[in-house]
Parts: structure tokens; sequence; C-alpha cells
């Protein structure tokens, strides 16, 4: 770090391309207000693993500094970043993407929602160095009203930074009820504050919106802190985006780089891009660097989790067995598997919510939210909107989508009981010699259950790496990029996909992966068998990996 940084600090003053010129100099050391009086509030909230957000509202009576020389961010130091632009463009809902916090800030379909300066920051995840410190400021509500007071009150032969120092100066700069004013540029004068103490800055556009006066006017004053600035581009997955109009005006302004963010249909190639646009703006990127390797080397980590977490769930599933004997009633049995295997589905749900930090709760919607995700595993309308058929011969009609095995139970019950009683999902096995010496009768999972189970799960992997941590409605959690199994399922025609010509699960029902195979002669594996969790899942390890290894060869994503 460099010698003016270590001063800075020194006289409680934050570090910055041209932090000095938030203060006002005075040759009376002792004078120069503290860190402390000039903030009114500082409030700390919970921190993650990937980013630790601190709030600070700086006080509308900082007052400005004069010019000092200018400075550039020195190599190894965090990059200060300012997010800013016109109110509700979902700079916030940027901001909660990025730190994969969906209870960062505040957002809401109005403007002004953010009335102070938030910070948060990014850190290596293996050292907890920060890396980039994020500042979300307040919305520019009257950038024009600003640009009529800096044209009629500041001299254009000066230069950007002395005219908004001058700006912050004067009483609007305040507050209009401190002052008595007809008009407030107190919430611009954070914006600028906040600039003129950062490295960088992104100006978050809504790609819905027209370009208008007030946007041009925005550009023209953030561009006299005479730091980089980047235009992001928000909601670009609406039909409406105006993205071609926009990079034709920031062409006439030099500003010739920007990039695409959508908050709500996220990509994480479209963030790594803002990354990469924003490192080739600075003299020293390494923190950027630093920090795009973090996060590719995390994102595809999160993967291979999400993957053993679907894997786990898949062979504990498929070792589920139950006995009966060969004269009882199988349904009150059948009722109880099916019961299990819900309950182990939304448990293996809930954990790949918390793997990308999705939470079920009021602040944000979660994709168990969706119809797709609450639809019982074991309604036969439900494997036949997938295309999955479980039997053949004469009666595939009458038990398309039960599961049942009608030479088992259907010699032993009779084909209608069968039909009528059993809710389906589950397979009858009595191969076994001494199952049938003994007359008992073996209940699993069927193929074709476990084939649902597994698409649907990789469906819901799917959406979730493809859903912005600012989105609010559960509509918005299927990804647009490419349809899921179920929407796909049924052919131009209205029929239902053939499952050998044209799948649309992850593999055919009758052809398991090899690993789901080996388990069903493994009841030891499986916890809802034994009732022994931590025992079952160490026996089903080696296996998991095995299996999530062929799960992610059936992603439907590059």
């Amino acid at each position: 770090m460099n010698n003016d940084n270590n001063n800075n600090r020194e006289n409680n003053k934050p570090a910055g391309l041209f932090a000095d010129k938030a203060y006002e100099p005075t040759p009376d050391v002792s004078s120069i207000p503290s860190e402390n009086t000039s903030k009114s509030t500082v409030a700390q909230s919970i921190a993650t693993q990937d980013n630790q957000p601190v709030s600070t509202d700086t006080s509308a009576t900082t007052a400005p500094a004069s010019r000092v020389t200018k400075k550039t961010i020195a190599s190894g130091e965090p990059l200060k970043l300012a997010v800013v632009g016109h109110t509700n463009t979902g700079k916030t809902s940027i901001l909660r993407t990025l730190l994969r916090d969906v209870y960062f800030g505040e957002v809401k379909n109005e403007a002004a929602t953010t009335r102070h300066v938030e910070q948060a920051q990014l850190t290596d995840s293996r050292t907890g160095e920060v890396l980039v410190a994020l500042y979300d400021t307040p919305g520019l509500e009257d950038a024009s009203g600003l640009m009529d007071w800096l044209e009629d009150n500041t001299a254009s032969r000066r230069d950007g930074i002395e005219r908004l120092q001058q700006f912050l100066a004067a009483d609007i700069a305040q507050g209009a009820d401190s002052y008595n004013l007809p008009y407030d540029y107190s919430q611009e004068a954070k914006v600028i504050r906040q600039l003129l103490t950062s490295d960088m800055a992104i100006y978050v556009v809504d790609a819905r919106e027209p370009v208008l006066g007030k946007y041009k006017d925005e550009l023209s004053i953030l561009s006299w802190a005479a730091i980089p600035v980047m235009p992001v581009f928000n909601f670009t997955d609406s039909q409406n985006a105006n993205i071609d109009d926009w990079q034709t005006m920031l062409a006439r302004r030099n500003l010739h780089i920007s990039t695409r963010f959508d908050s709500v249909a996220f990509e994480f190639e479209d963030e790594m891009r803002l990354w990469k646009n924003l490192a080739t703006m600075l003299t020293h990127s390494e923190m950027l660097e630093q920090l795009m390797q973090r996060r590719t080397e995390d994102w595809a980590q999160l993967y291979d989790e999400a993957n053993i977490i679907i894997a786990d769930f898949l062979l504990n599933v498929a070792a589920f067995v139950r006995e009966i004997n060969e004269d009882d009633d199988p349904l009150p049995v059948l009722q109880q598997m099916q019961e299990a295997v819900r309950q182990s589905e939304r448990a293996m749900q809930h954990n790949l919510l918390n793997l990308y930090k999705f939470y079920d709760n009021a602040v944000a919607a979660t994709p168990l939210e969706l119809q797709a995700y609450q639809q019982d595993p074991f309604d036969p309308e439900l494997l036949k909107s997938y295309g999955i058929r479980t039997t053949s011969g004469a009666a595939a009609g009458a038990l398309l989508g039960l599961g049942i095995d009608a030479a088992a139970l259907g010699t032993t019950l009779g084909l209608g009981a069968a039909i009528g009683g059993i809710a389906g999902g589950l397979l009858s096995n009595t191969s076994s010699i001494a199952d049938r010496i003994t007359g008992v009768k073996r209940l699993y999972i069927d193929p074709a259950t476990l084939t649902l189970l597994a698409t649907r799960a990789l469906d819901l992997l799917t959406a979730l790496r493809h859903r912005g941590h600012a989105a609010t409605d559960a509509t918005q959690l299927l990804y647009k990029g490419e349809n899921s199994s179920l929407e796909t399922s049924l052919t131009d025609d209205g029929d239902h996909a053939d499952e050998d010509n044209n799948p649309i699960t992850v593999w055919p029902a009758h052809k398991l992966p090899s690993e789901l195979k080996k388990a069903r002669g493994k009841p030891q594996w499986s916890s809802l068998s034994s009732g022994k969790s931590e025992q079952a899942q160490l026996l089903r390890t080696d296996m998991a990996w095995s299996l999530s290894g062929k799960l992610q060869s059936y992603k439907r994503e590059s």
C-alpha cells in the first residue's frame, strides 16, 4: 500500500482514488471531523461466507474538500466500487445477486427504496482477504435539476471535481429540511461523496427504459468525478430491452465498455464478463483477477456438491425396501413408503436451496412455491407428463403411472384390487427363491419413480443456477434459456414424447444407472430402511460420487 493511503487512515479518512476530496483541508489537524462524527449511522448486518455486508450512511453535514493530487489504486488493495444509477434501476438487486445474499438491502418495486449508502465486501473464500468493497448508493432522483444548479452556480472553466466540491459545500447538498429549501439534493450529495471516495463505479441501467435526458445528465455529473464508470444493463431478459439505443448514447459520451448483468435471470458467464470488463479499466487489476479465479472455482465446487446431494438422495431412495408377508395388505406399507420418499425429496430440495443461498422464508420466493416442485412424485399424471411409461403389454393402460408389478401383485391380490387399492410408485419383488418359500414380499421404489425424482432434481438444480438472488416472484425461477423437462414433455402435435426416441428424462425409466441398480440390493444403504442416517450415508458415499459424475453428464446447460 502507498504512503498516501496510510496517511488517510491516520487521519480517519477513507482510502481511495480521491478520498481526500471528501474532506475540507484545514491547517489544524485536530479540527478535521473524525469518522465517528461524520457518519450518522453504522450498522452491522449478518456476515455470510462469501461477503460481509456493512451499512454506512454518510452524514449530510460532511464537508467537501479542495483539489488534491490524483492517485491510482495501489496493487494489493481492495477495490472500492460504487454502484450508482437512477432510482429503481435495480442497484440493490444487482448487489444481492453478486453477493448471493437475499437479505442485502431492501428491494421494492418503487422509487428511492435505498436512502443511504450500504457497504458489502467480497472476500476470498479461502483466505478471507477482502477483494472488493461494494457501495450501494441511493438513486439519483433529479440529476437534471442538479445539472441546472451546477451550470448556474459553478464556473464551467473549473474542472468537474472542483464543481462537485462546490456543490457539496452548498446548503442544497445538506437537505431541504435543514435549510428550509424548496428542493432537496441530499440524495445526490450522498452519491457524489461516495464517488469521490471510490476507485471506480458501475452505472446501473434498466434496459427496459428509453434513453431520456435525465440519464444523460446523470452520466455527465458522474464523469466529473474523474473515476472509471462502466454502464451495466439490468433486466436484459425483458423483451422490451433498449440496449442498442443505450449503447449509441453511451458511445457519444466515450463510454465504450459496458456489460449485461440481469439480477433476476442470472448467468454466471455474465458475472465473469462484468469483472473482466472492470479489470480492463484499472491500472492494477490483481484483486479482480483473484476474485474471478476464486469465484470460478467456488461455482464449480457448488455444482459438484449439488450433484452429490442429488446422487445421495437417489441412492437412499433406491435402496429403500420394506418386507411384508404374502397375505398381508400392502396398502398401509406402500403409503408409509411413499410419505418417507416425499419427505426425503423435500429435504433434498432444501439442501439445494441452502447450498445456493436461497432460503424458504418470507423475504424471497423459493422454488418450492412452484407447482412443478410441489406435485406428488407418485401422481400418475405427473409420470405421464414426463412421458414415462411404467408397464408394457395388456395391462399398460390400466397401470400406466402406477408403477405396479402386475405379475407379482396382480396374481396375488387380483388385478382389480391392485389398481384400485395401491396409489403407485412402488414395485414388488418376489424373484428370490427364498422369498417365495417363506412367503415374503419385498417392496421397492420402482424405476419410473426414481427416474422422475432424478429428472425433477436436476431441473431444480438448473433453475437455481440461473436464478438471481434479487428474484422475488416464484415465476422468476424457471430458466428461460432452455425448457425444463416438464415443459418439453409434449411433442409438437400434443402427444407425449417417446421415451426412447426423444427422451426428456435423464435416462429411460427401464435403464437405471448401475449405481442405482446396485443400491436396490443394498437395503443397509438406506436410512429410510434402517433408520440409521449417518451409518447408511457412509455406506453409500463412494457410490454417490460415482453417480454424481453421471448426473453431470446429463446436464442441460453448458
